[in-house]
């Protein structure tokens, strides 16, 4: 096992995941506040803040920021997702210092400049206009405002026109000031020395301390529906139903239940809804894991007039998956889950940020031989009980496009019953 993990006296955890083999190391900081830490008013403001990471600093402007680290020839980038927002390097293993202190200087010394905000404003607002413009990007805003209505959860992690409008430099620095090193992980993955790292983080963060506390709301699903008609090629489908939780026992079956049903070209969803019926160009099922509930759901785009034959082919496969699996089914979707673990692991930034995220959810890294353990634990009995589970809560179905054939959202549950 090649991971550690240290934890300063101020409650950040610093995790590495050694590879001795490669030349480069992937390290960042993963916050646990994202867009469903948000509320209505500032919604939008963890995926600023990502876009204003390296804008810069007291002692640092962003053209600097930008040269020290293409000048060793490493990359930097930031993400935010519902419950996260992720700051984070690659650079050669001879360069860790640096991109160690330019982390610590973006999340301790950012000074976001007014013209800087306004800049990048202005490209979050085309972000948000080509998102709405990409009919298979929006329908999944409108999928997660349906499954959870008036909450954080629910809400674009882009955030709306209006309330990124109204965003300020004191939302920015009072936001980030709820960055508790408790809720920080600092990982690290590829050649890099945990020893000389935590020193390293140590005299970066070591005094580093959350000026605010903020704590998420739940989040309850609900369910319903929400149709949107819009003059497009393609009707974009969504239903889902009520999932689990990360750190739920049954999240492992989840996941090969979603294979199972949607997620390859053996898929039975890809086989009869595309292969044998050629009712669509594009259908999977997806889990989608929170701290306190889950979603699953199955994607699908098709013409006008194959929409409604889709919608009953859709819900016949997710009555058989209550009924019935076949052995070489159960088999092959845990090869794909293995395999694609494995496969992942020749990636150090995919490396690094499972740990992170390992570190999150469990507090701990998780041996492979583990992982490996609970797929192989999975049993037929576990997938059907898990079928009947997911389709026996209240449905969620968004729709956009040219939806008139569309299936009733009361049509929808009576046959789902």
């Amino acid at each position: 096992m090649t991971t550690n993990v240290t934890t300063l006296s101020n409650g950040l955890r610093i995790a590495t995941d050694t590879i001795s083999s490669v030349e480069s190391v992937v390290l960042g900081v993963w916050v646990n506040l994202g867009a469903s830490s948000e509320s209505a008013a500032i919604n939008g403001v963890s995926h600023m803040l990502e876009h204003m990471a390296f804008k810069g600093t007291t002692t640092r402007t962003a053209e600097q920021i930008a040269n020290e680290i293409e000048s060793v020839g490493g990359h930097m980038n930031a993400y935010t997702s519902r419950e996260q927002t992720a700051y984070h390097i690659r650079v050669l293993k001879e360069d860790v210092a640096l991109a160690v202190d330019i982390l610590a200087d973006i999340l301790q010394n950012s000074t976001f400049e007014t013209d800087e905000i306004e800049r990048e404003r202005s490209v979050i607002l085309q972000e948000i206009g080509q998102s709405n413009d990409t009919p298979d990007d929006v329908i999944f805003d409108y999928f997660q405002e349906t499954a959870y209505p008036n909450q954080a959860l629910g809400r674009p992690i882009l955030g709306t026109v209006e309330s990124v409008n109204a965003l300020t430099r004191q939302d920015l620095m009072g936001y980030m000031g709820n960055y508790h090193p408790k809720h920080m992980v600092f990982a690290a993955a590829g050649n890099v020395d945990h020893d000389a790292l935590v020193r390293l983080v140590e005299k970066a963060f070591g005094q580093y301390q959350a000026k605010g506390s903020l704590v998420p709301e739940p989040a309850t699903y609900g369910g319903g529906h929400s149709v949107v008609p819009k003059d497009l090629e393609q009707v974009h489908l969504l239903l889902g139903f009520k999932g689990l939780p990360y750190d739920h026992e049954d999240y492992y079956t989840a996941s090969i239940y979603s294979m199972i049903l949607g997620g390859g070209m053996s898929s039975r969803l890809f086989q009869e809804i595309r292969e044998k019926r050629g009712l669509v160009y594009t259908v999977y099922s997806f889990t989608a894991s929170y701290k306190d509930t889950g979603l699953f759901g199955v994607y699908a785009g098709t013409g006008q007039k194959e929409i409604a034959e889709l919608t009953n082919v859709l819900v016949d496969e997710l009555h058989k998956m209550t009924t019935s699996i076949e052995d070489l089914e159960l088999k092959r979707a845990k090869t794909l889950y293995k395999s694609s673990t494995l496969m992942s692991r020749e990636s150090v930034t995919s490396r690094c940020e499972n740990l992170a995220q390992q570190i999150h959810i469990l507090g701990r890294p998780m041996p492979l031989s583990e992982l490996i353990e609970k797929i192989d634990r999975v049993q037929i009995s576990d997938i059907l009980r898990i079928g009947k589970q997911l389709i026996s809560s209240k449905p969620t179905l968004a729709a956009t496009g040219p939806t008139e054939n569309l299936t009733t959202y009361e049509n929808l549950c009576a046959r789902l019953v």
